[in-house]
């Protein structure tokens, strides 16, 4: 399974992880009109908390529990089996927010366009998320570790 893990002590808060989620995610994977043009404008999967001393990003960790699958309603949040990512059906999500209460690592996030929950997809079509990648301090990691958590 693979997961994005974080170096925090190499983090430095930059934000460009958020920058290129969205790029990734846009209609046009052009900088300017992703985030001057494109209505609605595209989200990113993860989000980066800084603390004076501390920043790190945070995304889905594409639980081995995942409580988000548990809780959610309808089934549109749901663990591959073959991949073992946690992954959410558009057409199935409601927008009612229980997998965003019910997730531990705060990871999930509510597009108010559509109504439906967004998270880390890592990047499908990559071999390597768009936010690894382009991490300049190589704070991000994609790891296919699966002790860790």
């Amino acid at each position: 399974m693979k997961r994005v893990y974080v170096k925090e002590e190499a983090c430095i808060g930059c934000g460009l992880c958020q920058v290129y989620c969205q790029l990734e995610h846009s209609q046009s994977k052009d900088l300017i009109k992703a985030f001057k043009k494109e209505t609605p404008r595209p989200l990113p999967r993860v989000h980066v908390e800084r603390n004076v001393e501390v920043s790190f990003p945070i995304q889905c960790r594409h639980c081995t529990e995942p409580w988000c699958v548990y809780s959610c309603l309808t089934g549109a949040m749901h663990k591959e089996s073959i991949s073992d990512e946690v992954v959410v059906d558009m057409e199935k999500c409601i927008g009612c927010w229980t997998c965003i209460v019910a997730c531990p690592c705060g990871a999930l996030s509510r597009d108010l366009d559509s109504k439906t929950v967004i998270k880390c997809d890592l990047c499908p079509g990559r071999e390597i998320p768009a936010c690894v990648i382009n991490c300049p301090n190589e704070a991000l990691v994609l790891s296919a570790d699966e002790k860790r958590e």
